[in-house]
């Protein structure tokens, strides 16, 4: 027993390492969130925020159709279709980073690989107004429809006309795959 503590202490330094390495690179604490909204701003051209406090909004993009448009970004490493969301009127677009797609099931025995599968673009309003006409809650864990998630993909499908990925933004999302 003492030496599986003793390996998982021994493997929880190791990652705290990789953690720190990750953590100097993007200049914020290792979590899928801070580092979802790097690997988001690299790949899409989004100006983050100064501030990873701002309610509702990490950056906003800063070229092509969504120019000036307000996003923000998620990191979840699998897609359960399920979203957290906010109500706030300042933001224009989620900007969703997903691992494979899974039910929403007990994690016993599973893994949450540092993967990115596909990529979806949800239209906040929009998103919104369903949600809202469905009698969805707005908050965390809100559930997505999969014909929601299949309109807004934009990687490695190009479903949603909003956000086209170009090849080289391609080749950078493939990297995590």
């Amino acid at each position: 027993m003492s030496g599986q503590v003793e390996r998982i202490a021994s493997l929880l330094r190791e990652r705290n390492a990789l953690d720190e390495q990750i953590g100097a690179i993007i200049r914020r604490p290792m979590t899928s969130g801070h580092l979802g909204e790097w690997v988001a701003a690299q790949v899409f051209g989004i100006e983050l925020s100064a501030s990873a406090v701002q309610a509702g909004i990490d950056g906003r993009f800063t070229a092509g159709p969504l120019e000036g448009c307000s996003v923000n970004v998620k990191w979840y490493l699998k897609r359960e279709g399920l979203v957290d969301l906010t109500e706030s009127p300042a933001l224009d677009y989620y900007l969703v980073l997903a691992g494979p797609s899974s039910a929403p099931v007990s994690s016993r025995g599973g893994l949450r690989s540092w993967r990115i599968a596909a990529v979806y673009l949800f239209d906040v309003p929009r998103l919104l107004d369903e949600q809202g006409a469905r009698g969805v809650k707005i908050g965390t864990a809100s559930s997505v429809r999969v014909d929601q998630w299949d309109a807004a993909e934009i990687y490695p499908r190009a479903t949603n006309p909003a956000l086209s990925v170009s090849s080289e933004q391609a080749t950078l999302l493939r990297l995590f795959e």
